[in-house]
């Protein structure tokens, strides 16, 4: 395959956008009331959905298919030796990361959406960020921020690269992930920006530095650009499509999901992963 230059352009455009979501999260520091709780659980579960319908209905059929075509039976091998290789690749970026310390290890709504404003926090909100930062509020609390910040720029790597490439490859595709995974990105912004709120006082630099938490996503886009660009045939693609698919459905089932069941929403939740799937499948027959 040979893109041309607006076709990595409009890749990175979008590998931008999901990236940049956090910042939308960000913005809890500017409202006083907290986030409707359905409306989160919905989009996540929604989110869930489109991630999990693209990975086995679209990623993993294409992989099946190219790789199938190049290296006849080896093909299967590959393909399921690579999707399994994504979740792996996953799953070590969060032992990387200590549980305590790791955005994705999901709370939730009522621990982030808290009026920052106030003094006094409810219950379940100071004791998921005061606990956490040790018991010492406004220096820790600034940590728990910043080290939240870091934590999802080291998760948000691969999806960048998950999001690059299928745009890459597939436009209308790489507008789908750009979509679940900006849905996904906005709880994380929440998770940068409230304790750094909290702890500084300081409502524009807690929103930026939750908007650029998000940066890594672009960020992994161009490595991936720079890295695979010298290399890219119809194999590799097929390769990657596989990587990404085990990425996105890690991060579905081990991220997404959980999270919004702690809301305490579950129909809404499967709703919301229903009609994801049903936006894709329509999505995947119209195109």
């Amino acid at each position: 395959m040979d893109p041309g230059a607006l076709d990595y352009v409009r890749a990175f455009a979008l590998t931008a956008f999901a990236g940049l979501s956090t910042g939308i999260g960000g913005l809890v520091v500017f409202r006083k009331k907290p986030l409707n709780q359905h409306i989160i659980s919905g989009s996540l579960g929604l989110s869930a959905g489109v991630m999990i319908y693209i990975a086995f209905v679209s990623m993993l059929r294409n992989a099946f298919e190219t790789l199938g075509e190049i290296y006849g039976g080896r093909g299967e091998l590959y393909t399921v030796s690579a999707f399994f290789g994504g979740i792996l690749l996953t799953m070590l970026i969060d032992l990387i990361v200590p549980k305590e310390k790791n955005p994705h290890e999901m709370h939730g709504i009522e621990e982030v959406s808290f009026d920052p404003h106030t003094e006094i926090q409810p219950e379940a909100a100071e004791v998921s960020v005061i606990e956490r930062a040790e018991k010492s509020k406004n220096g820790s609390l600034t940590r728990v921020g910043m080290v939240s910040a870091i934590a999802i720029m080291v998760h948000n790597f691969p999806e960048g690269l998950a999001t690059f490439v299928a745009a890459l490859a597939d436009p209308a595709l790489g507008i789908s992930i750009a979509l679940a995974i900006a849905i996904h990105n906005i709880p994380e912004g929440i998770a940068v920006a409230v304790p750094l709120y909290a702890g500084t006082g300081n409502k524009k630099r807690s929103f930026l530095v939750a908007l650029a938490s998000g940066l890594a996503e672009p960020v992994g886009a161009l490595v991936g650009y720079f890295i695979f660009r010298p290399f890219l045939s119809e194999g590799l693609m097929g390769i990657i499509f596989a990587v990404v698919a085990g990425i996105m459905v890690y991060i579905s089932l081990d991220e997404l999901l959980p999270s919004a069941e702690k809301q305490g929403e579950h129909h809404i939740v499967i709703g919301g992963l229903i009609l994801g799937m049903a936006i894709m499948a329509v999505t995947l027959l119209v195109l």
